[in-house]
């Protein structure tokens, strides 16, 4: 029986190997990935980061997971918002990132942040032991997204809540040739930047075959998230989706979305 195939941009390729190429990209490009992102999103990303910090409602004296946490921007803010008696989780697939956001947020006396290698489809942490869920420009790497967004569900406590900051698709039509022609620029700063332009590539496919607004949000209800919506950022450019973990024996809120 053959194997199981999934994108890798806009590749084909066996089940098993996609972890193993993500990984790749993101190893060559971690101790330039900040700097990049601000040049791709002419700084935006910092703005959305903070916006979808504050959509995860987490307190001080919160234990929140940072998924796909990278090189630590969540987790940093994350931090100040559950203080010293909190305890904010990096969890990473990749090495390498998760040294660099190691050292960065280290460097700057954060202590309550502690650092993971795991995978998203199998998060190395006890059912409902978490206030909070973060990943932020992360769940378009994935390779089994139902997977994951199922066991982002088990992971929260009852009444908690997950939110997905990620690339998205553009609701209004007009803008598309814009974006698209800003968007191939960023192989080209890649190579300038990096030296290398293959990861850049790849996340310009990658976007554009990761899931629309609605689609994603149908994967949440799938997974088992009450109380499901989404916000567009910049047109759609981006999107902040949100849900929670239900209640024991609690009807569905209402669905909300938002342009």
């Amino acid at each position: 029986m053959s194997e199981e195939h999934t994108h890798f941009g806009f590749q084909e390729v066996p089940l098993s190997e996609k972890a193993d190429r993500v990984a790749d990209v993101f190893r060559k490009v971690a101790n330039q990935y900040d700097t990049m992102n601000d040049l791709m999103s002419l700084g935006s990303h910092r703005l959305m980061k903070r916006m979808a910090v504050e959509l995860t409602r987490a307190k001080k004296g919160h234990t929140v997971l940072d998924l796909a946490g990278g090189t630590g921007d969540l987790s940093r803010l994350l931090a100040d918002r559950v203080g010293r008696e909190g305890t904010v989780i990096l969890c990473d697939i990749n090495p390498e990132m998760i040294r660099v956001g190691r050292d960065r947020l280290l460097d700057r006396g954060y202590q309550s942040v502690s650092f993971t290698i795991g995978d998203a489809e199998q998060l190395p942490l006890a059912d409902q032991s978490l206030d909070a869920i973060i990943i932020g420009f992360g769940l378009r790497n994935v390779t089994r997204k139902e997977v994951a967004l199922k066991a982002m569900r088990k992971a929260l406590k009852p009444g908690c809540r997950a939110v997905i900051l990620e690339f998205s698709t553009l609701a209004h039509p007009a803008l598309v040739p814009a974006y698209q022609k800003f968007s191939t620029i960023w192989p080209k700063l890649g190579q300038w930047i990096t030296g290398d332009a293959a990861p850049y590539q790849y996340l310009v496919e990658s976007i554009a075959m990761h899931p629309d607004q609605e689609t994603l949000a149908g994967m949440m209800r799938e997974a088992g998230f009450v109380g499901v919506g989404f916000d567009n950022l910049l047109g759609g450019v981006a999107a902040l989706h949100y849900g929670e973990a239900p209640l024991p024996n609690s009807p569905e809120p209402a669905t909300k979305s938002m342009e």
